[in-house]
């Protein structure tokens, strides 16, 4: 994402809604009403730690974890001047108190609002505005790059293959709403990002073959299997290779439901 001013409505579809959002996405920025605000640097960590907790923290637990060298003095007073940094810039996102912090409310998360798209096309209960592919898609795949916190990479790490399912999953139901071409590109995303993920070849050969692509849907297939003989010395599972090599009368159903849809439409 650039620089430009960046709404909520620009960050997930559907109805724009008022309010603070805190991208971690390129950021960590602040948008108030549309509007962007940049986060001190001495208080980036504070803030996006505190949001992928998204609970209630206690002081010293953030200060000891975000400032580990020298003394809890030292951190405590790190912690303040992290707090006092946000005040400063008018950057009011925490409810703190004595003991602890926690994000407000009202304040919406990118990461969040991408994990919880991702996981409603997971689990089918979208809207239907919901079903295209979104500008930080790849950029949800890298979550606060350049960041090696443990904290940080065990919720890149999560919220990559959240969005990795996500994608295939709106492959699935773009397929089954007979938008071929959005679905033949919502699996190539996450084919780009993962060559050697099967889930996401299959989308992709599926999405061609449902299109009546034979041809394509074997090229892809061929493609992913040289892949994985050069790399892993291994060959694609059973239900992918049945998609372009059906198999003779009495195949199992779940050998072949990846293809079923373009019947549905058809019909």
């Amino acid at each position: 994402m650039t620089a430009q001013l960046v709404s909520r409505s620009e960050t997930v579809p559907g109805p724009a809604v008022a309010g603070s959002v805190l991208h971690l996405f390129g950021g960590p920025y602040v948008c108030v009403d549309g509007c962007r605000r940049e986060v001190p640097e001495g208080s980036k960590r504070l803030l996006a730690f505190i949001a992928l907790r998204r609970q209630r923290v206690e002081r010293r637990h953030a200060a000891g974890l975000l400032w580990p060298v020298g003394s809890d003095e030292r951190a405590a007073g790190n912690l303040r001047s992290a707090l006092w940094r946000l005040r400063s810039a008018d950057v009011d996102l925490l409810v703190v108190d004595k003991w602890s912090l926690r994000l407000r409310d009202d304040v919406a998360v990118d990461a969040d609002l991408v994990g919880g798209w991702a996981a409603r096309l997971i689990g089918g209960t979208m809207r239907p505005d919901e079903l295209t592919i979104m500008p930080l898609w790849a950029e949800a795949l890298e979550l606060l790059p350049g960041w090696y916190d443990d904290w940080v990479l065990l919720e890149r790490e999560r919220l990559r293959h959240r969005v990795l399912h996500g994608l295939e999953a709106l492959s699935r139901h773009l397929v089954t709403a007979g938008r071929f071409a959005e679905a033949v590109e919502a699996a190539m995303v996450a084919v780009a990002v993962e060559p050697l993920r099967e889930s996401a070849q299959r989308a992709l050969v599926a999405a061609h073959l449902a299109e009546g692509n034979r041809v394509e849907g074997r090229r892809c297939f061929e493609a992913y299997r040289q892949i994985l003989r050069r790399d892993l010395g291994a060959e694609p599972a059973p239900d992918l290779t049945a998609l372009v090599h059906p198999r003779p009368t009495g195949t199992r159903a779940s050998d072949t439901w990846r293809v079923e849809p373009r019947a549905a439409v058809a019909g």
